[in-house]
């Protein structure tokens, strides 16, 4: 699906950008799921110990969002120095940061440089992704090799990162040490998504489709989560349940309070608590 059919056409006017903690800025924005679920979407700026910041799940680049980032990195003369995607999925948006960052570090997992190649190659491309390259990319393969990749030391102050190749699109979670923050994209949602669409047209941010749903029925972090442990353990995890088990046991044993996932609600002060309820079965390795 073209990337015109899944991101807001006045990002201006809907994103609501937050100053979550003193080096952790998100931007928020409606975003609906295969053109129809409202799941929302988030892009965090991250300030690095030298004044840079790194962007993850890069969303629009507005006018209020270039304030930020001269807010942000401009005291100390930063810049955007790195421009992350998480995964397979978040990354409509990095051409338009790189072309406005071109010396910034694009970080990645296996197989999304050859995706964005191979639509960038189309007929009749998608205008927003291009072939840029890469300057990180986490690869495939055997614990030894995926524990050697290291971004730079500006960037490794600050995060740590688990590569869960397991998860269906190739989830890289972050911990952002200084502010005890797990910052990921497609391993945990938080729905539904209230923040979001809070400058949506109030017709606009009803959740009564069937498909929304059932899909907050299963991407959630409240209530019963016996459905959400099902999906978790049927469903994501179920390419290479051991390897996704283990990449879940070394992200719960980071010393993290708060959750930001790009589609739902962050989580802050009780992110752990609720990574654990979610994710109980995969760190007791069977479900109860």
């Amino acid at each position: 699906m073209a990337s015109s059919k899944l991101v807001p056409s006045n990002p201006s006017d809907v994103m609501v950008i937050r100053d979550l903690t003193p080096n952790l800025t998100t931007l928020s924005v409606p975003f609906l799921r295969a053109g129809a679920i409202r799941i929302g979407g988030r892009a965090t700026l991250a300030r690095l110990p030298t004044g840079n910041l790194a962007v993850f799940s890069p969303v629009a680049l507005t006018p209020e969002v270039r304030t930020k980032i001269d807010e942000l990195a401009g005291p100390r003369g930063g810049t955007v120095s790195h421009i992350v995607a998480p995964d397979l999925e978040h990354h409509i948006f990095l051409s338009e940061w790189k072309s406005a960052f071109p010396g910034a570090k694009l970080i990645g997992p296996a197989g999304l440089p050859e995706k964005r190649a191979k639509t960038a190659a189309q007929h009749n491309p998608d205008p927003r992704i291009k072939d840029d390259p890469f300057a990180v990319v986490f690869p495939l393969g055997d614990e030894a090799k995926k524990r050697s990749v290291k971004v730079d030391p500006d960037f490794d102050a600050a995060f740590d990162y688990e590569f869960v190749d397991a998860h269906a699109n190739r989830e890289i979670a972050f911990f952002h040490r200084p502010d005890r923050t797990l910052i990921q994209a497609d391993l945990l949602f938080n729905l539904p998504a209230h923040e979001q669409y809070s400058r949506v047209p109030e017709d606009q941010r009803s959740t009564s489709r069937l498909a929304d749903r059932i899909f907050t029925a299963l991407q959630t972090t409240e209530g019963d989560l016996t459905w959400v442990r099902r999906f978790h353990w049927h469903v994501a995890s179920r390419r290479n349940r051991p390897s996704f088990n283990a990449s879940i046991r070394r992200i719960n044993q980071w010393d993290f309070v708060n959750i930001v996932p790009c589609h739902g609600e962050t989580m802050l002060g009780d992110g752990k608590e609720r990574f654990r309820n979610v994710f109980a079965w995969h760190l007791q390795d069977e479900p109860k």
